[in-house]
């Protein structure tokens, strides 16, 4: 019994002798490493020979086009949407932040998430095709692609190429 009453004492005393401390203070924070989601694609405008198809032989890229990329949770609502722009060589690379995934199989990235073409700034090449599905959105694809950092990883994920075609294309006699 005065072994118990002299382990309480102590404590008591331990606990009025020093200031309260939050343990945060104590413990070095875990460097908690950030991880995105990033996708990339390419945009092009598809030249008049292959009109129709899914060829892109011969095709330029569109510098400043306008390509959306959506995502819908597992009950079917958009729970991200964002529009980015590709860079002077037609290449996008899309960081998704404020993407929520609350269910890790059903709403990840490559279920969930899609991209489209929404506008080209070349009024030649202006029409949305159907390339990899561009009218519909393209779906993503994973490539083992990463980028590390001391604190932050991307996985980046592909879709496309994505493409718009000309207005008018001149018609071809056979």
């Amino acid at each position: 019994m005065a072994i118990r009453n002299f382990s309480n004492l102590s404590l008591l005393l331990l606990l009025v002798a020093f200031p309260y401390i939050k343990a945060s203070e104590y413990v070095p924070h875990a460097t908690e490493k950030k991880i995105e989601v990033v996708v990339e694609a390419t945009v092009y405008c598809q030249s008049c020979e292959h009109f129709g198809t899914w060829s892109l032989i011969g095709a330029k890229p569109i510098p400043s086009a306008k390509v959306s990329v959506t995502c819908k949770n597992y009950k079917g609502q958009v729970s991200y949407y964002k529009v980015f722009e590709t860079d002077k060589s037609g290449y996008l690379y899309a960081p998704l932040e404020g993407l929520k995934i609350q269910h890790y199989l059903l709403d990840h990235p490559l279920h969930s998430c899609y991209v489209k073409p929404v506008w080209s700034p070349l009024e030649s090449c202006s029409l949305l095709s159907n390339v990899n599905y561009g009218l519909n959105g393209a779906p993503l694809r994973y490539e083992d692609k990463r980028l590390h950092g001391s604190r932050y990883e991307a996985v980046v994920y592909a879709a496309g190429p994505l493409a718009f075609r000309p207005s008018e294309c001149p018609q071809t006699h056979n």
